[in-house]
């Protein structure tokens, strides 16, 4: 049985909650804090990211700091696509550059699922990187979370 406190919205979902839980993801992964993220997760939750695949709160925190140590700059946007119940679609795009200053934008797709507690207890992510020139970002906020003013992903045609 799992100490942790609940994290609301908790399913099921609306539409109203469901699009708060993914600005709370969005703006919790533009902090890059991989503790602080991990926390949104249940103790024993499953990843597939790409072709990795992980369990639990550590594999996650793992994961995270080598992703941010590569994805630098990295600036996300997520979109709810659809929910039902304790589960929530969501398309995303983000930006980064490597260590040699070349950017990416990186297109991709996730299925979320909850438990009762409102955290994370599976996370599938599909995910595509295409590389782009600096001129083509469209992400130009200061680090952090996204301007509450900034355009979404449909909003930048994206």
């Amino acid at each position: 049985m799992s100490t942790d406190a609940p994290r609301p919205p908790l399913p099921p979902f609306t539409a109203e909650t469901a699009a708060q839980k993914v600005r709370m993801a969005e703006d919790a992964w533009n902090h890059r804090d991989p503790e602080r993220v991990s926390l949104a997760y249940s103790p024993n939750s499953v990843w597939r990211n790409r072709a990795e695949f992980l369990q639990g709160r550590e594999d996650i925190k793992a994961f995270l700091i080598r992703k941010w140590k590569r994805e630098l700059d990295y600036r996300l946007i997520k979109e709810v696509w659809a929910w039902h119940d304790n589960r929530i679609a969501v398309r995303f795009a983000y930006e980064y550059h490597d260590d040699s200053g070349q950017w990416y934008r990186a297109y991709g797709n996730e299925n979320w699922e909850f438990d009762e507690l409102g955290l994370m207890k599976r996370r599938i992510a599909s995910i595509n990187d295409l590389v782009i020139s600096e001129s083509d970002r469209k992400y130009h906020w200061p680090l952090g979370p996204r301007p509450l003013d900034h355009p979404g992903l449909s909003d930048l045609g994206l």
